[in-house]
């Protein structure tokens, strides 16, 4: 029979009888053999986690392909881990199949925890990601710190108008404007008058997660399914409040909430409620892979989420990518796309336009530069259209093609009409629209996929999908003017049953 008890320093740590796992050694000392790369001395005092700043696991050879934002967490996701942010400390991006299990290049997370938090992720109710209501970290209680919360509170990223982050989907232009507040209109005399971005789904007040969870299973217990009840409360909550139910959904029930939707819906009502349930950033990601992957590439997907977004909305695209395919992101983009229309895309992807700077003073020299670069010459140098419009920002951009019509007596959208043709030219065409007009870009995009033999539900429920929390009352308001009638009334009309229903709640809000 072996000794139940600790050998001495340095003697074999042979197993006791029955093969219980042996005591560690004096001196806090591994009995087992270090993986490969681990330090075969003792973690810091304390053990794990480890002292603030202090990594748990063995540093990996490379370093992360994107640059996390400040503060993000140094530790890779779980092999195998759910999409969905469980309770229990696993990662919220699982590798693709075939996949290696850890990032090959850092792996660290793109939503950091609350500062001072712990590792990533930690059980529900510790600071990080996913915490318990109201608890620092990711998807908080409204007003906590964390993500989304109060105007000027920590996180990555906050709420409209938090210091140093724009709103999702948004630039901020000139540090941090007030809630909501962007900048659009005419340019006068270098200035844009402020107008507020008007979400349809916004945080509830007295947001109760484990209540709704408490609805969500009765709706779906017995025989039967109620979807209203699923629609009266999946298309009035907010993202990280959808996640907060999702959390306690499964400790109240020990049961995965994704799951059990799965099996009780069906067609496009079901794709709608999964597309509400998964993180914004990793459905973009979901939808950016299925446009480039298999046989052809869905150029205008890849246009609309890549070329109309700023700089941190698309770095949290990219990441989630990364985690979850363990590729990044432009590479894919290389091996599928091709010529100017490739490097329109990967020069959206560099996420380094300058969103701040709006000069008054380069804008007459950069028109002129436009026009000498298209209708100026014999030819066009597309080369020199995709440096000015992903390199300045949108309030200098706008100054700018005031005075390229000054100049040539059209706007530069004629020119690029004129001048470009195939996907380029709708990428630029994005680009150009969004700068102009970003709520009127949608709002064409949601005609378009309506319009015509059929629907295109896919573009139809990530249109609604990933705008209802950032400014659907502006694209309605922009749909009424361009088309003479409401966006609920061609939704309506174009769709039925508890499809039409869920859409219609998210944008009538």
């Amino acid at each position: 029979m072996g000794s139940p008890y600790p050998p001495a320093p340095g003697a074999a740590p042979y197993p006791p009888a029955g093969g219980a796992a042996p005591y560690p050694p004096a001196g806090g000392m591994s009995p087992y053999p270090p993986a490969p790369g681990a330090s075969p001395y003792p973690p810091a005092p304390g053990g794990y986690p480890p002292a603030p700043g202090a990594s748990p696991y063995p540093p990996t050879s490379g370093t992360s392909p994107y640059p996390p934002a400040p503060g993000a967490s140094p530790y890779p996701p779980a092999p195998g881990a759910s999409p969905y942010p469980p309770a229990g400390g696993v990662a919220p991006y699982p590798p693709a199949s075939g996949a290696a299990p850890y990032a090959p290049a850092g792996g660290s997370s793109p939503y950091p925890p609350a500062p001072g938090a712990g590792a990533y992720p930690p059980a529900s109710g510790a600071p990080g990601y996913p915490p318990a209501t109201g608890a620092p970290g990711y998807s908080p209680a409204t007003g906590g710190p964390g993500y989304p919360s109060a105007t000027g509170a920590p996180g990555y990223p906050p709420t409209s108008g938090a210091q140093g982050y724009p709103a999702y989907g948004q630039p901020s232009y000139g540090g941090s404007p007030a809630m909501g507040q962007q900048y659009g209109g005419t340019p006068q005399g270098g200035s844009f008058s402020p107008y507020t971005e008007i979400p349809t789904v916004t945080h509830i007040a007295s947001f109760d997660p484990s209540g709704d969870a408490s609805v969500l299973r009765k709706a779906m217990k017995g025989l039967g399914t109620d979807e209203a009840a699923i629609i009266g409360v999946l298309s009035h909550r907010t993202s990280d409040q959808r996640q907060q139910i999702l959390l306690k959904y499964q400790q109240a029930y020990g049961r995965d909430l994704i799951k059990d939707l799965k099996s009780e819906l069906s067609g496009k009502f079901e794709d709608t409620i999964i597309a509400l349930m998964t993180p914004l950033p990793l459905y973009l990601a979901h939808e950016v892979h299925n446009a480039i992957q298999g046989i052809g590439t869905n150029e205008r997907t890849l246009v609309e989420v890549l070329c109309t977004r700023d700089n941190a909305s698309l770095m949290a695209i990219k990441n989630a990518y990364f985690h979850h395919y363990r590729k990044k992101l432009e590479d894919d983009l290389r091996g599928d796309t091709s010529g100017d229309f490739r490097r329109l895309l990967i020069s959206m992807c560099a996420c380094s336009r300058d969103e701040t700077s709006c000069d008054p003073a380069l804008a007459n020299g950069l028109a002129q530069q436009l026009y000498k670069a298209g209708v100026g010459k014999v030819g066009t140098d597309e080369g020199e259209f995709n440096r000015i419009l992903s390199c300045y920002s949108y309030p200098l951009l706008r100054i700018v093609f005031e005075e390229y019509k000054k100049i040539k007596g059209k706007s530069f959208g004629d020119a690029l009409n004129s001048e470009l043709s195939g996907d380029l030219k709708i990428g630029m065409m994005a680009v150009y629209d969004s700068i102009l007009n970003r709520a009127a870009y949608f709002a064409k995009e949601l005609h378009n996929s309506m319009s015509g033999m059929g629907t295109n539900d896919r573009a139809l429920i990530r249109l609604v999908v990933s705008r209802a929390e950032i400014d659907m009352g502006n694209i309605k308001s922009e749909y009424q003017k361009i088309y003479g009638k409401p966006l609920e009334k061609a939704i309506k009309s174009d769709i039925s049953g508890d499809y039409k229903q869920l859409l219609i709640g998210m944008v009538e809000g």
